[in-house]
């Protein structure tokens, strides 16, 4: 699973679950996302007051089960953080800041080509800016320190608490929110969408499947590896939305997106050059907690409450287009992400990356 063709068979898997997702209920071209996932959850659990986005999602609960038992199984399950954890979880609430201005993570970003959606298209090259501009901070030095190792109870909270907050959805609902219409009102049946997230959170695990990783190592080594998965993921959702009659190709009347080229290009740039500071896009992120990161958990800590705050305070588009306290959060984003990104640059350090040296995925 860690050579060529295990990861071209992970983003193949993941690609053929997405529109299945889709075909049975889930938002349009939204069969996977992570950072409209974290946000439906966020709004099913009270933190913010959008009556169209409130939904547990089990894929979510899914992808951490799926990992955390991947990663024990495998002996790849260690507690270790203490890796500036409060500049991670500012990194991932402007990342979730990006996304909303967008619409999306990079893994919707992916599907939504797929699906016809020609606005992602920029958000991709966006995307892509945002991490040669990381790959910069990269080059020159930046590192957010050393994690150290941590008691392994530590690892097991996270975990278990998405474990609990699966119960909490089939034992007791009444205590959670649920959207009445919109996109959290669309979704697969449950037992399928746990299936679908502990697949491809398994599969994740094994794979290192990142997308941030993909373009970094493209750019970087001209290596074609990791991206590999996700070029997997866009041939097979492509095919499968054009099978089951999903596709439609075009800037309009795309489903849960906008038309503004500029801030679709701007939210995926922040969101993609947050990402390379933080060692991951938003699902590698996820996966990593479920490996007990807890700096990792810090992160997905902040994408939660991004994504709270970017609903309460109206900084999250819609299919009409941004906000404008959305335009003015992204431009204040890149302004701490900057700052962020000089003020950790090792001074004394000199740094080259070459091809062959292995950049860790945190």
């Amino acid at each position: 699973m860690n050579g060529k063709k295990g990861i071209i068979l992970t983003g193949a898997v993941v690609g053929i679950i997405a529109v299945l997702l889709v075909k049975f209920g889930n938002p349009g071209n939204m069969g996977f996302c992570i950072a409209c996932f974290i946000r439906d959850i966020a709004g099913a659990l009270g933190l913010h007051s959008a009556g169209v986005v409130q939904y547990v999602r089990p894929e979510i609960i899914g992808l951490v089960m799926g990992a955390f038992f991947m990663s024990v199984a495998g002996k790849e399950f260690s507690t270790k953080g203490g890796s500036a954890p409060f500049t991670r979880f500012v990194l991932g609430f402007i990342v979730m800041v990006g996304a909303l201005m967008f619409l999306g993570c990079p893994l919707r970003m992916i599907l939504r080509i797929a699906g016809g959606d020609l606005n992602a298209i920029v958000g991709l090259i966006g995307f892509a800016v945002g991490i040669y501009i990381g790959i910069i901070f990269l080059n020159k030095g930046f590192s957010l320190k050393r994690t150290y190792k941590l008691p392994e109870f530590e690892g097991y909270l996270f975990p278990g608490i998405i474990a609990a907050l699966f119960v909490l959805l089939l034992a007791v609902p009444s205590l959670l929110i649920f959207s009445q219409e919109g996109p959290g009102a669309a979704h697969a049946p449950v037992l399928m969408s746990l299936a679908a997230g502990l697949i491809v959170g398994a599969l994740a695990q094994r794979t290192r499947l990142c997308t941030v990783g993909g373009i970094r190592d493209l750019i970087l080594f001209k290596d074609w590896h990791l991206i590999s998965g996700f070029i997997a993921i866009l041939a097979t959702a492509l095919i499968g939305n054009i099978l089951f009659g999903q596709f439609k190709l075009g800037f309009t009347g795309q489903p849960i997106a906008h038309t503004d080229g500029l801030w679709n290009f701007l939210g995926m740039a922040l969101a993609g050059f947050g990402s390379v500071l933080l060692g991951g896009c938003p699902l590698r992120q996820l996966i990593l907690a479920s490996e007990g990161n807890i700096d990792s958990v810090i992160t997905v800590m902040g994408l939660t409450f991004g994504a709270a705050f970017a609903h309460n305070f109206k900084l999250a588009s819609s299919g009409n287009g941004p906000t404008l306290n959305g335009q003015i959060a992204v431009i204040l984003g890149f302004i701490v992400v900057l700052a962020i990104g000089y003020f950790n640059i090792e001074k004394s350090a000199n740094v080259e990356l070459k091809e062959g040296v292995e950049i860790e995925t945190m």
